[in-house]
């Protein structure tokens, strides 16, 4: 007949760690941008979209190994490119993520941030799914869209709606430019 193990050695548990496996502040998915000229694009943001710094490490050569920034409550994280390493959207020509921010005063933040030079690419307007929606892409390549909730009529969205469908329907969409517009002051 096997042994049974003492009372101490059963009762013994792993010790629970009392650090959070997630940072504090973050959420379960933060976005992570490679950029060229990833100490210029913080200013930017932080002219663009009133971007807090939170943390910004550097290698010898002054180029940033690892940055966050906070933008409302949402943290985001960057660093310049390095050789063999994730590339940013200028030197590819594109990207295929979009970052979007809802905001309480959709208008104000939209007009800042094309007055800091964000190119529009899909002009902010009221959708037929109740949001006052843009989209811009910054100075280093990265897709922004912006929005807020807006009260509109059930006719007004069906109007909206009818729009864009019919835009699709012609395989144009809805809003979208054909090239990135410069900002108009």
């Amino acid at each position: 007949m096997p042994k049974s193990k003492s009372k101490k050695a059963k009762s013994k548990k792993p010790a629970k760690s009392k650090k959070s496996p997630i940072p504090p502040g973050f959420r379960t998915v933060t976005p992570y941008l490679a950029i060229n000229g990833a100490a210029a694009a913080i200013d930017w943001y932080k002219k663009a979209f009133n971007a807090k710094e939170l943390a910004r490490q550097a290698v010898p050569d002054g180029k940033l190994m690892h940055a966050r920034i906070r933008i409302g409550d949402s943290i985001v994280m960057l660093s310049d490119t390095f050789p063999g390493d994730t590339q940013s959207p200028d030197v590819l020509g594109n990207s295929p993520v979009t970052l979007h921010i809802y905001i309480n005063n959709v208008d104000k933040l939209w007009q800042q941030a094309v007055d800091a030079g964000a190119k529009i690419t899909m002009p902010l307007d009221n959708t037929f799914w109740g949001e006052r929606y843009g989209q811009l892409t910054d100075p280093y390549g990265h897709h922004w869209s912006i929005s807020q909730q807006v009260n509109m009529t059930k006719k007004e969205k069906d109007e909206k709606q009818k729009q864009a469908m019919a835009m699709f329907a012609q395989q144009e969409h809805p809003g979208r430019t054909e090239e990135p517009q410069v900002a108009q002051n």
